[in-house]
């Protein structure tokens, strides 16, 4: 993250005050044609991404392809989860995990600088890979075995069926990216082999009516990696920061959607003309909010550097040359101002990518 961008966190975190969102506000985006035949359709779907990448980095999409009836028993699942006893959860935390899975604590994490411990719960997941996968012996990061509530016998295989739609819909995105920067639709495949991706189940219970000014859900960040997509409840709660309007933008629900945003390391990829923008959850609705974001951020060893049509005019890269690992490691050092090991350390997390 660069100094501006830190000074921008520093300032928008100091904003309380936001506004509801009018319908149009993010682009919605029918991504259906990005399955067409017709090449036509598929570069007028990335036109309108690559606006809104420009734009702020944020948009929402219809028409996925991801099953309705799947996207409800997930949320079923989440709150039996998260309904479970303490003793029963602290069983099943992610400090015991090599591979950063399993339950985060209400008040485990603490997104910005200077506000309270966020007021959220978690559960961690992502790509399954056995104890003596090759990936997981080399000490990839955040490469290892998923960890299952035996309590939820429905839960493993809902989210193992979700994964694979998920993964299968982010990889279409960024087939559709690489059209938007100008690319042939391929440019990213190897990115998408055996990427490194985290599921997370989030819970916020209602935000106190007597809270800290200080007090959020989750607190004012960006997201680490490559691509996020959130589904989330009806509840609402989400918060992106708009540079100009100097505010905080409500985001409203819209059912059969996605939320749909670029992080750091996408940015930093794109020389910053893709932008990944600060954004925050404060829950006000007095109900229990659910959220289900989905980070995909791509093989780790893929080399990250300024992508073609990027630094034209002789500019000059921004950003050496690094690997989607090197990258996470780094955003990780600098959040925790130490080297991780291979996984992190007991009761830590190794991102700041929440919704």
């Amino acid at each position: 993250m660069s100094a501006n961008s830190h000074s921008r966190r520093q300032h928008a975190g100091d904003v309380l005050t936001s506004r509801a969102v009018q319908a149009g506000t993010l682009a919605l985006i029918d991504v259906a044609p990005l399955r067409s035949n017709d090449p036509q359709a598929r570069a007028a779907v990335a036109a309108q991404i690559r606006a809104a990448c420009v734009d702020n980095g944020f948009f929402v999409i219809r028409n996925h392809g991801v099953s309705e009836y799947l996207q409800q028993q997930l949320f079923t699942q989440a709150a039996d989860l998260f309904a479970l006893p303490d003793a029963e959860k602290r069983l099943l935390d992610k400090s015991l995990s090599a591979a950063n899975r399993g339950y985060e604590a209400l008040g485990n994490q603490q997104l910005q600088p200077g506000s309270l411990p966020d007021l959220k719960e978690g559960y961690y997941m992502g790509r399954d890979l056995a104890a003596d996968h090759p990936q997981v012996l080399a000490g990839k990061f955040n490469h290892g075995p998923n960890v299952w509530p035996t309590q939820l016998p429905q839960f493993r295989p809902l989210m193992e069926s979700y994964l694979q739609q998920i993964t299968e819909l982010a990889e279409l995105l960024m087939r559709g990216l690489a059209l938007s920067l100008n690319l042939p639709e391929n440019h990213f495949d190897d990115f998408c082999h055996e990427p490194l991706t985290t599921l997370r189940l989030l819970h916020y219970p209602p935000q106190p009516v007597d809270a800290a000014a200080n007090q959020r859900g989750a607190g004012a960040h960006t997201d680490f990696g490559g691509l996020t997509l959130l589904l989330q409840d009806a509840v609402g709660g989400l918060q992106v920061w708009s540079e100009a309007d100097q505010c905080w933008l409500d985001i409203a629900p819209q059912a059969g959607t996605y939320i749909i945003n670029i992080g750091d390391m996408f940015a930093r990829w794109t020389n910053d003309l893709y932008r990944s923008t600060l954004h925050r959850v404060i829950n006000r609705s007095g109900r229990e909010r659910y959220s289900i974001p989905f980070f995909y951020s791509g093989n780790a060893d893929h080399r990250v550097e300024c992508l073609p049509g990027c630094c034209d005019s002789g500019e000059t890269p921004r950003y050496a040359a690094t690997t989607v690992e090197q990258h996470y490691r780094e955003m990780y050092r600098r959040t925790y101002s130490a080297q991780p090991p291979a996984s992190p350390p007991s009761g830590r997390q190794a991102t700041t990518e929440v919704h």
